[in-house]
């Protein structure tokens, strides 16, 4: 269900982006306990010259990245996503921690529907998991 959306003018490589992916994949892991299989990551590529802040074009370095995750999780919590996202994020691609903004949506279980079922509350992903036809649970445990 998280799913971290990059979103910037800056040219990303191949392989900042597929570091980025793993950074969000594993920072969202250990700070929402939450199944490695669950983390969508997208990035969407910006025109320069269409982003601006208070009215002046940001910077081209500029990145934003919105994160919906499933409610439940507590403030601490979504405070460490929020701190590693934009260290990790800033030391990945070489720009001020400043020019990595990052917000937290939460969307409660009941109101995404992925894989084919309704997501299951935080802490239920086991039993989730278990439901699942077998190809599918292999297929999720193996990127686990």
């Amino acid at each position: 269900m998280p799913t971290y959306a990059f979103s910037t003018a800056k040219e990303l490589t191949a392989e900042q982006r597929a570091k980025l992916v793993e950074s969000v994949t594993s920072i969202h892991q250990v700070e929402a306990a939450a199944p490695r299989y669950f983390v969508q990551v997208i990035f969407h590529k910006i025109e320069p010259g269409s982003m601006f802040i208070g009215g002046e074009a940001a910077s081209p370095d500029h990145v934003w990245v919105r994160a919906d995750i499933r409610s439940g999780r507590t403030n601490e919590q979504k405070a460490n996503i929020l701190r590693r996202v934009m260290r990790e994020t800033s030391e990945i691609l070489g720009i001020a921690e400043q020019a990595v903004w990052v917000y937290i949506s939460d969307i409660p279980a009941q109101g995404v529907l992925e894989f084919g079922n309704v997501l299951p509350e935080p802490g239920g992903e086991e039993q989730w998991l278990a439901s699942l036809p077998s190809a599918l649970r292999e297929k999720l445990m193996r990127s686990a």
